[in-house]
């Protein structure tokens, strides 16, 4: 536990470090806002023991307006100033104005991630290592094709991954993938054609995005089909945001989409060793939060599908 006080002046803060070993929780939720949703939702996870709290995009929805990132700061400071927060942007950061602005500048000087530290260029994507867990967080609005320095930055720290070191392998963004809300439909899929092969070549386990107001959980799945190698994929972007929720889905509800709601509400995720690690999502029901999903998950290091795709990552990376 670490003591401070910002610029040496100003009350004092406590900030307990992560766990260097299992067992270790994430807190997840995204679109955050300024609602009373949002109350709702930071009340549930302060009081849910979490070590480190993933954020998929979507953090003040200030939209321009700075004295918003003014007020969410606060809003969020009895949180983030005692664990680390480690986020990604979301659309609502971009604030160009009619092209006549830089984009993501408030993000970028107000939210400044460890990008340097993972050999990355840019705020905007990073990756970092917490007790078992590589964790990459990739961005929705940055340039993303096979010939972008997005892309060849996760080449790279892909080929870092130790998995005996760190045996589990998530990765953040913004827009989901795989989403069967009306909402955004189809918004993730160029992104998807590009990296997907990539990401499921390295098993990564868990995939958590935002964007849509609403949650979905999927099987372990890849190009679109049910894939014991390929990875679960939960859209959480129910974490109180001022536009509402989307509450119409596309039926039949299809093969790979395990679990869907619209409520507003956050996930916790305890990798509890090197092979299991249990999810739940917790409902906003009034002032109480209320698990309605949960599913303990098996790592892709223990099932055989690292050892198995070792060959074609090796292929993947090779390849300029």
């Amino acid at each position: 536990v670490y003591f401070y006080r910002c610029g040496g002046q100003g009350p004092e803060f406590e900030l307990k470090t992560p766990p260097a070993q299992f067992p270790i929780t994430f807190a997840v939720a995204g679109d955050l806002g300024q609602t009373g949703w949002t109350k709702s939702t930071l009340d549930h996870i302060d009081r849910c023991k979490y070590d480190v709290y993933l954020l998929p995009g979507d953090l003040s929805y200030a939209d321009c307006m700075q004295h918003l990132w003014d007020s969410f700061g606060r809003l969020v400071e009895p949180l983030a100033s005692a664990r680390p927060w480690m986020v990604t942007q979301g659309n609502h950061e971009e604030e160009n104005i009619l092209l006549l602005t830089d984009e993501f500048v408030s993000y970028n000087s107000r939210w400044k991630m460890p990008f340097k530290e993972s050999r990355s260029t840019s705020n905007l994507y990073y990756s970092f290592e917490v007790a078992g867990v590589h964790v990459i967080m990739l961005g929705s609005y940055a340039d993303y094709d096979e010939y972008s320095e997005q892309y060849r930055w996760l080449k790279e720290d892909l080929s870092k991954v130790d998995r005996k070191r760190t045996p589990w392998l998530f990765v953040l963004f913004h827009v989901p993938w795989y989403n069967s809300n009306k909402a955004h439909q189809g918004a993730g899929d160029d992104m998807m054609a590009v990296m997907e092969p990539l990401l499921y070549a390295a098993s990564v386990d868990l995939v958590l995005a935002g964007h849509v107001h609403a949650y979905e959980r999927s099987k372990r799945v890849y190009n679109g089909r049910l894939d014991p190698c390929g990875a679960v994929h939960i859209t959480i972007g129910d974490g109180g945001n001022r536009e509402g929720l989307a509450h119409r889905y596309i039926n039949p509800q299809p093969q790979w989409s395990e679990f869907r709601e619209a409520s507003f509400g956050h996930g916790e995720l305890k990798i509890v060793n090197s092979t299991h690690a249990f999810w739940s999502w917790h409902r906003n029901d009034n002032d109480e939060s209320v698990k309605a999903d949960d599913i303990w998950i098996t790592s892709l290091v223990s099932s055989g599908c690292v050892d198995q795709k070792r060959h074609e990552l090796r292929s993947m990376l090779a390849t300029p």
